[in-house]
């Protein structure tokens, strides 16, 4: 929120200053009256006068040097006791004995009955310049230089219908005052002036015009009364206008120190601001404190003080029950204090030149806010503007966003504790949150954003003066754009320029960040993304939040932690780094849900790996380096798992030789292990079906790459860069080119819910080995259930089984039974052949020949 300041220190030059500069009119005024009127001098006109050829000459002397002196061209004396004096001319004189003022009028008339003393035409009096106190200031005083002003400084009074009342010392007139000096000119309606109390009294239509740095200023006030004594003067109705600013205050009390110059200001009954261009500052009371330079550097604004401006499609409006100014020794605005409940809130519009409007309205909330200020360097000098501000006690900035008819995208940060930096034209730069800080937005698309944490830093980045649009467009207007702001700063203009948007942000201690995405016509809400973090840091380039310290992600029915994490919110692309760690819950596994670990059961999977990287667009999740995933006793091992969330698949891959893909699966139970002897393959397993409940025992498979569709139910491992594919049972262990497992259908699936191996089927130069023999062929199919393997070959290269101590058998088709560790072979127009594993290979051959 930007703030415009400059009316407060109109509030302080018109209001104070140019105020209290007019009074030292009245105030020098009203002292040479008391010394005239108080030596009684109506009543000594008619006493010691001295006849002259000329006329009558009367002197006022004290020790060696006179007082005043007056002189009458003629004097005429009247009936009823009355003198009339024509051509009178009035001096007064300083301690020293040098001419100071002249007071002079054409007819004078004194009833010597009653003491009262009357000007029958005008009078007109010069007030010229009077030496300071000894140990008097000498610097800038606006009240002094009113009378002290240069080598020249003279007072020129022009004003007539003027009555003193010997008797009650009062000096009256109904009549029109006027008074000019070097610096401007003033006056007044009727004047009343008390001798014995020093108490003066303008009535009405005072008007004082002058000059400050250049420019008109006019002061007008309703009355105006002067207390000598008390060194303080009051004004009613006041108001001052200087360069398009005008201030008002109903009523106002300046309190002066000897010397002239103005030491207090009270404004009482309701005090306004407001300039040309749309700025509004009101108050009920306000309070200035001056140095002896009369320069103001305190002030305090009580009762309700609000702020407003309209400038180019911006208003901004503020308001606090009260305020506290500090200004520099050169009367400029250095620091205000807002207190007991600050509200500031502003409301712009930004035109695109190929687009919708942009509008955007914010707030802010706090108990305290204290603002400091800089002054404005360049062809503004002199003036100021925000250059820090700090809010205590529940901070909270609400903003709302709209572009064009389109949805309002609404956000908000809280805080206990606030600080804000600005850059020239007061935009906002950075803003610091500590304690219970929180961001929250609403996109758009009606996303719902939240972020919160012990501290929070966000920097700004500035936009143009139109809104958003192509990034390399507004580089290549850049310049001319920068030419135009800051010809509108010197020209006093505000502008509409808008934060573009974050530039960078980071957060701090318990970090913790949540995204709800908006639900589709029709459809349930998807699952919430959350996330916790000792730090999080937001890049505006790209959009990028990194997570640190001890970071988590809990995303659908994901859980991922890591050492550090990254997430685009422009792409929705996530990567991990250092001690990735994911899980995916039980209850998404077994819906099927998209970006589901499973091999088949519907436990929880997990997956560890070094890093891991999330590619939104196509649903991958790729994890690097030792990955490992596992659901329940199922587990895979390689140095690249790749699960694609859209297709639900897995990929793990290795290019080293000495990290292989293993694949750990649970097979599928077997029987009991029965006497078969004498019976042919099929009638085994349904005799071994017979025997025993089944026992399950697990599947090692290592390779150079691996694939699985859960949809499927199958894996496929290649050799690869592993060279072969090893497949190791609880009885066998197979090497060959590739190797098949298919999954028991999920229906059947065993305790708990885990996958099973069903049949492994190996492809590819196959070799079978087990305690005592070893098979070759081209292709080997293990059942699970029944624990046979069945090995065939081609016509060419037939399967053959080798035993050390035997020798070897061969056939169209080889069929180890592991139950109870026999051979049989299957081929050459035979029904079907078996030999026991104490039959000689020869006499197998011979029996099925």
């Amino acid at each position: 929120m930007r703030f415009t300041i400059e009316r407060i220190r109109t509030l302080v030059l018109a209001a104070g200053v140019l105020l209290i500069g007019a009074l030292g009119v009245f105030l020098w005024l009203a002292k040479w009256k008391t010394r005239l009127i108080h030596r009684d001098l109506p009543q000594r006109l008619g006493l010691d006068i001295q006849q002259q050829a000329n006329g009558y000459t009367f002197v006022h002397a004290f020790g060696a040097h006179s007082q005043y002196r007056i002189h009458a061209a003629r004097e005429i004396q009247l009936k009823n006791d009355r003198v009339e004096l024509h051509d009178v001319e009035i001096e007064l004189y300083g301690e020293d004995g040098t001419s100071t003022e002249r007071i002079a009028g054409d007819e004078f008339e004194f009833d010597q009955g009653s003491g009262v003393a009357t000007a029958q035409g005008p009078v007109e009096m010069l007030l010229t310049q009077q030496p300071a106190p000894k140990g008097a200031p000498t610097g800038k005083n606006p009240a002094g230089a009113m009378v002290r002003a240069g080598g020249s400084g003279q007072i020129d009074v022009k004003t007539s219908g003027v009555t003193f009342d010997r008797n009650t010392g009062l000096v009256t007139t109904e009549k029109r005052v006027d008074f000019s000096t070097n610096q401007g000119t003033g006056s007044a309606m009727g004047a009343r002036y008390d001798s014995q109390s020093g108490y003066l009294t303008l009535e009405q239509q005072v008007e004082i015009r002058t000059h400050r740095s250049g420019g008109l200023v006019e002061i007008r006030a309703q009355h105006a009364e002067f207390d000598r004594n008390a060194q303080t003067c009051w004004l009613r109705a006041a108001n001052a206008t200087y360069q398009g600013r005008q201030a008002d205050a109903a009523q106002a009390r300046i309190l002066f120190r000897l010397d002239g110059s103005a030491e207090h200001l009270d404004a009482t009954g309701g005090f306004t601001l407001s300039t040309v261009s749309g700025e509004h500052l009101a108050a009920p009371t306000a309070a200035l404190d001056f140095d002896e330079h009369s320069e103001p550097h305190h002030g305090h604004l009580e009762g309700g003080v609000s702020m407003e401006s309209a400038s180019e499609g911006r208003t901004v409006h503020g308001s606090s029950p009260t305020a506290e100014l500090d200004f520099t020794a050169q009367g400029q605005l250095r620091h205000a204090r807002l207190e007991r409940g600050v509200t500031m809130a502003s409301d712009a519009t930004n035109q695109e030149a190929n687009g919708p409007a942009l509008r955007i309205k914010r707030t802010w909330r706090s108990l305290i806010a204290d603002i400091d200020f800089r002054e404005v360097q360049g062809k503004t000098a002199g003036r100021t503007e925000p250059e820090r501000i700090h809010g205590t006690g529940s901070v909270v900035i609400t903003s709302e966003s709209q572009r064009g008819d389109g949805a309002v995208a609404p956000a908000k940060m809280t805080a206990d504790d606030v600080t804000g930096t600005f850059g020239p034209g007061s935009v906002l730069r950075t803003m610091t949150g500590l304690g219970h800080a929180g961001m929250e937005q609403t996109t758009a698309t009606g996303t719902r954003q939240t972020a919160s944490g012990d501290r929070l830093v966000a920097q700004f980045e500035e936009s143009s003066e139109q809104g958003t649009g192509n990034r390399e467009q507004k580089d290549r207007e850049q310049g001319s754009k920068g030419a135009r702001e800051q010809e509108n700063r010197d020209q006093g203009k505000e502008g509409t320029r808008e934060q573009a948007g974050v530039e960078s942000a980071e957060l701090d201690g318990h970090v913790v960040l949540f995204e709800q995405a908006a639900a589709k016509p029709g459809a349930q809400p998807p699952a919430p993304l959350r996330a916790t973090a000792g730090k999080a840091v937001y890049e505006g380039a790209g959009e990028w939040l990194h997570l640190t310290v001890s970071p988590r992600v809990i995303d659908g029915g994901i859980d991922l932690t890591a050492n550090r994490m990254d997430l685009s919110q422009q792409s929705g692309d996530a990567f991990a780094h250092g001690n990735v760690k994911a899980t995916w819950n039980g209850a998404d596994v077994a819906a099927g849900a998209p970006g589901s670990a499973t091999l088949g059961g519907k436990g929880p999977a997990h997956v560890i790996a070094a890093d891991a990287e999330l590619n939104q667009s196509t649903g991958e999740v790729r994890f690097r380096g030792h990955a490992r995933l596992w659901q329940q006793a199922n587990s895979v091992t390689a140095p690249v798992i790749v699960l694609n969330q859209h297709l639900q698949t897995l990929v793990a891959q290795t290019s080293d030789p000495a990290e292989p893909v293993r694949v750990v699966l649970l097979s599928a139970g077997a029987p009991g292990a029965a006497n078969n002897k004498g019976r042919s393959a099929s009638q085994g397993a349904a005799a071994s079906a017979e025997q025993k409940p089944a026992t399950s025992s697990v599947i090692r498979v290592r390779g150079g790459d691996l694939w699985y569709s859960d949809p499927q139910r199958r894996a496929v491992m290649h050799s690869g860069a592993a060279g072969a594919v090893v497949a190791e049972t609880a009885t066998a262990t197979s090497s060959s080119d590739s190797a098949e497992l298919l999954l028991m259908p999920a229906g059947n699936s065993g305790a708990g819910g885990q996958a099973q191996v069903d049949r492994m089927t190996a492809t590819g130069n196959v070799v079978l080995t087990s305690p005592g023999r070893r098979g070759t062929g081209t292709q080997l199919v293990y059942s699970c259930v029944t624990q046979d393997y069945v090995l065939t070959g081609t016509a060419a290269a037939p399967p053959k089984m080798t035993d050390p101590e035997q020798g070897s058998v061969t056939g169209d088709t080889l069929i180890f039974h592991s139950g109870d560790d026999s051979v049989s072979i299957e081929g050459g127009g035979a029904q079907e052949t078996r030999t026991e594993s104490n039959a000689t290979p020869a006499h197998a051959k011979q029996r099925q020949n």
